[in-house]
């Protein structure tokens, strides 16, 4: 989801000036990217839909749309039967809405795909069969990294392992970043794609559903500080369903497709982590949380920008490793 505008919260104005940037990028970063790997990656720029299904909902709606509106982020307010209107479907209790109009969506696995290509086109040696498995430091800098027993040398290192990010060996404890794996439980339905139940993501009180162009609708997700555990839950399950069917009673008539779950590289203050380590040698791309695709553009285009010319970006200044100084002395996050 590239939700940037459906999203924005109090307390995080620095980082919605970064999201805001990388969902104004990605139309043209997406061009480039289906232009250069020659796959679609499904860009969609419909809008999100949040949803009120009680007194309560409507006026946490209509705080958001204050808020939103004191940042010049367009909200627009629906009443139950526009929201309806626009996406008939939804549950006749739906009592208002807010439609986020610039926000959008792309499939991310397609982004995957789309992204292999490209690197394959332009020469990049891509070993999916041999993993990082240490940082190799030599002198106070990096070295290279190892794959197993062989040493593959490097003049640089640009850690982007999201969850697993911290977990490298021979990482040096100042250079290491706080991410621990935050949990999430999703499942998809199957739509009709010639006449999906649902047409724009929507934001329910307790879940959102997404549709994708092939008929799978996306409910997600979980929130869980589970460690590294995977596993699909009857109650992490329940609980998204539950929030769905009383947003759009209809997906009781789908059948299910897939179930699954994903680990967030969630950093200490929810915000990703870029740029500059402290150790010669190593760059970090981790720490994205819940906006890993959304702030693809920024991250890919701006720090590959910085690497390549020396000269900082002030646009990503206030996301490297050093805003954590001060509390380097606290005990570890939880794995």
């Amino acid at each position: 989801m590239l939700a940037a505008g459906a999203e924005a919260e109090p307390g995080e104005d620095a980082l919605t000036r970064l999201t805001l940037e990388s969902r104004a990028a990605w139309p043209a970063f997406a061009a480039a990217l289906e232009a250069a790997g020659g796959r679609s990656v499904d860009l969609r720029r419909d809008g999100t839909l949040l949803i009120a299904l009680s007194r309560d909902d409507v006026e946490a709606l209509r705080r958001q749309q204050a808020f939103a509106a004191a940042r010049n982020i367009e909200l627009t307010w629906l009443s139950g039967r526009e929201a309806r209107h626009l996406e008939p479907a939804l549950a006749p209790r739906v009592a208002g809405a807010l439609l986020s109009p610039h926000d959008g969506q792309v499939d991310n696995r397609h982004v995957v795909t789309a992204l292999l290509a490209a690197a394959q086109a332009a020469g990049a040696d891509v070993r999916p069969h041999c993993p990082v498995t240490a940082l190799d430091v030599d002198g106070g800098r990096v070295a290279g990294v190892r794959c197993g027993d062989t040493l593959q040398p490097a003049d640089l290192v640009v850690l982007a392992a999201g969850a697993w990010s911290r977990e490298l060996a021979g990482l040096p404890a100042a250079a290491r970043p706080p991410v621990r794996p935050v949990k999430g439980q999703m499942l998809a339905l199957r739509m009709d794609p010639e006449a999906p139940l649902l047409r724009h993501v929507v934001w329910t009180p307790t879940s959102y559903l997404v549709p994708r162009r092939d008929g799978r609708l996306l409910v997600g997700a979980t929130v869980e500080e589970s460690g590294f555990d995977r596993r699909v839950t009857a109650g992490g399950l329940l609980g998204l369903l539950d929030g769905a069917w009383r947003a759009l009673p209809g997906i009781e008539e789908l059948p299910l497709d897939e179930i699954w779950t994903g680990l967030r590289p969630t950093a200490r203050d929810d915000a990703p982590i870029l740029g500059d380590s402290g150790l010669p040698g190593l760059v970090l791309a981790t720490g994205h949380h819940r906006n890993g695709v959304l702030l693809l553009p920024v991250t890919a285009d701006r720090l590959a920008a910085q690497i390549l010319t020396g000269q900082p970006d002030p646009l990503l200044a206030p996301w490297s490793l050093a805003r954590f100084a001060a509390d380097r002395q606290a005990p570890e996050p939880a794995a």
